[in-house]
């Protein structure tokens, strides 16, 4: 649950910045180095890009002051985005006074372009259009790339899989992937939709309006203690959207999301060069490292060495953005690099010939967390395959004496199994205290930090610790959920989050969480609904990494539950289709966790590397 309340803050701030519940503090502004835009560098507003079914896309372009006949033509790198475009003025400033045309370009149907705006559809030829009318200018030397995150970090994996030739690389950050952490998760809707669609409504930015928190927050706890089905909230916000409708529609995995991404064919035609960056703490980690991971599984060894990959501790913006904290989890000064001077050297690298960026000691850098949360002695680490890298896991069994429904009632992570046992959790989808209570548990300044939703739990979910480590343990990997269920109803949705507890009872999110709907548990493309009495197996396999040095004297915590807030699509546990649910097809979920002889029931904890 932490780690969503601390997407939807972090997608906020993001639209704010141009890229992407609320913030009454100041946000990161996205400023290169130095702090102000350089002024090397000449603008051409208002420059017309056709497509090929002769809708004109918008861009305004920074130029080098020097660039013309006598300095010679030089690489063009676009970004293309359905937000406001002078929230990039400080980048295009900044890579033009580096020798650089830099383009902003709105997408199709947003902005100054024409057509209709059908968020993650037409990116993929637009993109590769945008690509190869760049290349014929007498500016541009024939060289293409992009940058940008999130939604920017998407189109250019969309505009690579069409192979425009004159590509030369792409440096997709925190890529949001469509069908897999956007719109829904695991096919989970998210309320918070109905706000992005509001914020990309029509042509003109309604950042003030998006970024209106209580605004959002009394229409989200409307619907949620109305009960008014799902596929309404559109009409509760008072703004229709066929965006919104679309996506209800199309309410799990299937060709309509498959069109927007990269089949496993156009992955492996992919040859360039390629930087993906992410971080531990961002909200579409899951997005870019699915992305890193489906290229790397079909490319060739050549390919392979071609492409890095740079997991910082950031949160979605610190991946453009870098800052020492967030959410109370505090990184330490290592962790704050310059990512505008990292993203130049790289296309001088692969564009310029210049130097390879000293950075990029291995194919792999990540930054491991120090123990604690002082911030201290965070460092950077190297690995030559990340498949290597997260391979190492260590069982730890959920067992109890009967009761796991509570912090100081809680059940085990033991090193062995056991051969009885069950732990129960009660989901009424009628009882709305846990949404009425989303300002406490939705703080972004402590979400990483705050544990007063455990604390609290009671009947409403399970808590399971391990024993306190006997000296400092360094976590490296993809935790992972296995979780044997008799839910008592045809359907309902599980969530689960990972924290470390600190010798001195404080917490520290770890930022792994999944949730699931366990009609989906076999598929996320099939439905399969849960038989009167059946057991079924649920895994929780999000891919999300962690890198954290464990104190001495911590322990991990497990906590599952319902997902029983406004900022999720409320399921009524009825197996019918759950965005048209409303109270009367509600029924309460008893909720079983078997782990017994024939039901194990494991966290799988990842472990260092060997030597």
């Amino acid at each position: 649950m932490k780690r969503f309340f601390l997407v939807l803050f972090w997608l906020v701030l993001l639209a704010r910045l141009g890229s992407a519940q609320t913030s009454p503090t100041p946000e990161p502004v996205a400023k290169p180095s130095p702090s102000a835009p350089p002024a090397d560098y000449t603008l051409q507003w208002g420059v017309r890009i056709p497509t090929r079914d002769k809708v004109e896309l918008n861009a305004t372009l920074y130029l080098p002051r020097s660039a013309g006949a006598a300095a010679g033509r030089t690489p063009v790198i676009f970004t293309l985005t359905p937000y406001v475009s002078d929230s990039y003025h400080a980048r295009g400033a900044y890579f033009a006074s580096h020798g650089y045309v830099f383009a902003l370009v709105d997408v199709r149907g947003r902005g100054n372009s024409g057509g209709e705006f059908e968020p993650f559809a037409n990116e993929a030829q637009d993109g590769y259009d945008i690509v190869e009318w760049f290349a014929k200018q007498p500016f541009c030397d024939g060289k293409v790339t992009m940058w940008g995150g999130s939604y920017a970090g998407f189109d250019q994996w969309a505009t690579a899989k069409e192979l425009p030739p004159h590509l030369a690389t792409i440096v997709p950050a925190a890529a949001a992937h469509p069908g897999l952490d956007f719109p829904f998760t695991n096919n989970v809707g998210i309320p918070y939709d109905m706000q992005w669609f509001t914020l990309t409504g029509g042509r003109a930015s309604q950042q003030n309006l998006f970024a209106d928190s209580k605004f959002w927050r009394t229409k989200f706890l409307e619907a949620y203690k109305q009960y008014i089905p799902f596929k309404n909230l559109d009409r509760v916000v008072g703004n229709p959207s066929t965006n919104f409708q679309r996506v209800v529609n199309h309410p799990m995995v299937d060709g309509y999301y498959d069109a927007m991404v990269p089949t496993r064919d156009q992955f492996a035609r992919i040859t360039f060069p390629i930087l993906t960056i992410t971080g531990q703490y961002d909200g579409d980690e899951l997005g870019a490292l699915t992305y890193y991971r489906d290229h790397l599984a079909v490319a060739s060894a050549e390919t392979k060495a071609k492409h890095f990959l740079i997991i910082g501790p950031w949160d979605h913006a610190g991946t453009r953005t870098p800052t020492d904290e967030a959410a109370g989890v505090k990184f330490g000064g290592a962790a704050v690099i310059d990512l505008n001077d990292l993203h130049r050297q790289w296309y001088d690298w692969i564009m310029k010939s210049g130097s390879k960026p000293e950075f990029l000691k291995n194919r792999v850098a990540y930054y491991l967390l120090a123990p604690g949360n002082s911030g201290a002695n965070g460092e950077w680490k190297y690995a030559d395959e990340f498949e290597k890298l997260i391979a190492n896991h260590h069982a730890l069994y959920l067992t109890s004496d009967g009761g796991a429904n509570g912090v100081f009632h809680s059940g085990r992570l033991s090193e062995k199994p056991t051969s009885t046992g069950a732990d129960e959790y009660t989901y009424d989808p009628l009882d709305t205290h846990r949404g009425e209570e989303v300002d406490d548990v939705d703080n972004e300044k402590t979400a990483g930090i705050d544990q007063r939703r455990a604390l609290s739990i009671g009947k409403d979910g399970l808590v399971y610790h391990s024993e306190p480590v006997a000296q400092e343990t360094t976590l490296i990997g993809c935790p992972k959920l296995t979780l044997w269920i008799s839910p008592g109803v045809p359907d309902t949705d599980i969530a689960a989050e990972l924290d470390e507890i600190l010798a001195d009872g404080t917490s520290i999110a770890l930022f792994w969480s999944d949730v699931r709907r366990l009609r989906y548990r076999e598929s996320v493309r099939q439905e399969n609904l849960v038989k009167l009495g059946e057991t079924v197996r649920c895994d929780f396999n999000p891919g999300l990494f962690i890198a954290r040095r464990m104190a001495k004297g911590s322990r991990l915590r497990l906590v599952v539950s319902a997902p029983n807030s406004i900022f999720f699509e409320k399921n009524y546990n009825s197996g019918a289709v759950v965005a048209n649910e409303t109270a009367k097809d509600a029924r309460t979920a008893h909720v079983r966790i078997l782990h017994d002889g024939q039901h194990a029931s494991v966290l799988d904890v990842p472990t260092a590397p060997g030597p």
